[in-house]
């Protein structure tokens, strides 16, 4: 199969790059792969909203340039960071004019939240279900345009460069290509080749390395493990946001309910289990700290305690308010045995979101040609060490509107040049006999989450990641003998790619011998005065 534009991925950032380049070139076919349903992304599950400066009577560029940039604890890129604030502004209202649909009070001015590290009430939000109602707009958007083909079901196993042309790729190799990739198709359980003139990567995050995330059992970090293999730059990895409310059940593991940050920015009060507002101890923004620093306060909370969760109390709002603001949340609680009016939230921090990734430029390009990069699986220095709450729709948009410029002229400019993977061969299943045992993959990614939660989470040190390294070293070998002799899987791959991903957190946090923002390592309590991004 060939395609001018492959986009892998349908979250905000694929489905609106997918958009753009098929307005823009109405001639050229746009392919856009997605693992399972299209709707089926961490988009999906954003619930706080969007970040965007609306109210210039109250707020101003550089409020939220310097909001983004305390957080980011000294690793932002300033340029970038100004360069999403202010074009974000209009790439929400455009999302608007493809219609999404964002809260609005009486006066039909937009409804505008608060969340921690925000000086300022700049949140746009539908209800507590924000990312869907953008994602829902997106795909009714996506299905007007005859020339987008949307392949569902479809899991990309490796990124075609001229590696499969047998030429030797290190990452010292000058102008290494992409020509598309290897796709496993889940219909048929066939391998397929995809050869494309420009591919976007919009794989999302890499939650699931851990035992308890907010993401959903897609988000495997396969984009940045595929780079990675590729001979790409991948940088900051070490920078992993634990979001510090998730809802607590017992026995859930894999994908914990997220309680959106907006039920804090509304009043919501953090306590501990003899019933204390912990908050104002750890700082003096109390429950609207930024996330790092509740994160840490509440895992500090729970260690003293000897506990698994805190609470938030909501119990001082109104039914009326709570269900209008939360309704999904509320509904969730209820389906628990939790009335919100009478009782206090069981919540614990589970991992969220990825700061660091695939190193970009200003237009998304990454370091193979042809290749760009956008949403979570990117590093593009707008978040530095930490990002801001509800900063991550905002850049999958600009990103994606960038890349889109870029990747349109550069189509133009090699209109003439023929498809350099043309002579990349199929994929090879000599030698390979289906998994005899499923177990084999199964209990690795047992173990995968359990040693990276236990040894990589909130607070580390240095014996804790060496020994999370030499775990990943065994599980690592074992998983290649199984990849080299086995029909690819779905399961097999996801594992594979998890190993990478854990590999490249712990390594690059080893190489930071300081604290700073998401990181925070007890053997190096303070920060340097060198600060570095770390490129892997």
């Amino acid at each position: 199969m060939q395609t001018d534009f492959l986009v892998i991925g349908s979250g905000i950032a694929g489905l609106t790059y997918a958009l753009k380049v098929a307005e823009a070139c109405p001639d050229k076919t746009v392919t856009v792969l997605t693992k399972t349903q299209s709707d089926e992304t961490n988009t999906k599950y954003a619930q706080g909203g969007i970040a965007g400066v609306m109210d210039f009577d109250k707020d101003s560029f550089d409020k939220h340039i310097e909001d983004t940039l305390i957080a980011g604890d000294g690793l932002c890129n300033r340029h970038v960071v100004e360069i999403v604030v202010k074009e974000g502004v209009e790439r929400i209202e455009e999302i608007i004019e493809w219609g999404a649909n964002f809260d609005k009070e009486k006066d039909g001015d937009f409804k505008l939240g608060k969340e921690g590290g925000h000086s300022e009430s700049r949140i746009l939000h539908h209800k507590d279900v924000t990312g869907r109602e953008m994602e829902r707009a997106l795909l009714e958007a996506i299905s007007r345009k005859p020339n987008i083909n949307l392949l569902h079901h479809c899991f990309v196993l490796d990124i075609i460069t001229q590696h499969h042309l047998g030429y030797l790729i290190t990452k010292a190799t000058p102008d290494v290509e992409c020509y598309g990739v290897y796709v496993l198709n889940l219909q048929t359980n066939k391998t397929e080749k995809i050869l494309s003139k420009i591919t976007l990567l919009a794989s999302g995050g890499n939650g699931q390395v851990y035992r308890s995330t907010t993401n959903p059992a897609i988000a495997t970090g396969d984009g940045v493990a595929m780079v990675y293999r590729a001979k790409g730059r991948i940088e900051n990895m070490e920078f992993i946001q634990f979001h510090p409310t998730a809802l607590y059940e017992p026995g859930i593991r894999g994908h914990n309910f997220l309680i959106t940050e907006a039920v804090r920015g509304d009043g919501g009060i953090l306590r501990n289990h003899a019933g204390e507002a912990f908050m104002e101890r750890y700082d003096e923004r109390k429950d609207l700290a930024p996330r790092d620093i509740v994160a840490r306060a509440i895992d500090n909370e729970m260690k003293i305690a000897g506990t698994e969760n805190v609470f938030l109390d909501c119990r001082h709002f109104s039914k009326e308010k709570f269900t209008e603001h939360f309704p999904n949340i509320y509904e969730k609680c209820l389906s628990i045995g939790i009335d919100i009016t009478k009782n206090m939230i069981p919540v614990t921090p589970a991992a969220h979101y990825s700061c660091g990734g695939i190193k970009t430029d200003e237009y998304g390009k990454t370091s193979i040609k042809n290749l760009y990069a956008a949403g979570e699986c990117a590093s593009t220095g707008l978040h530095g060490a930490n990002r801001l709450a509800s900063n991550s729709l905002l850049e999958a948009m600009v990103f994606a509107h960038r890349a889109y410029q870029d990747s349109v002229s550069n189509l133009n400019l090699r209109k003439d040049v023929p498809l350099g993977g043309i002579l990349v061969g199929d994929w090879k299943t000599d030698g390979t006999t289906a998994p005899k045992e499923m177990i084999l993959i199964t209990q690795s990614v047992k173990e995968l989450k359990l040693l990276m939660s236990d040894y990589v989470g909130i607070v580390r040190n240095n014996e804790r990641l060496h020994r999370a390294m030499k775990r990943l070293d065994l599980l690592y070998v074992e998983t290649e003998a199984l990849y080299q002799k086995t029909i690819v899987s779905p399961q097999l791959c996801e594992l594979r790619n998890m190993i990478t991903v854990a590999y490249l957190i712990v390594k690059c946090a080893e190489f930071r011998h300081e604290s700073r923002g998401l990181h925070f390592n007890t053997d190096y309590p303070g920060k340097l005065e060198m600060i570095q991004n770390i490129v892997l």
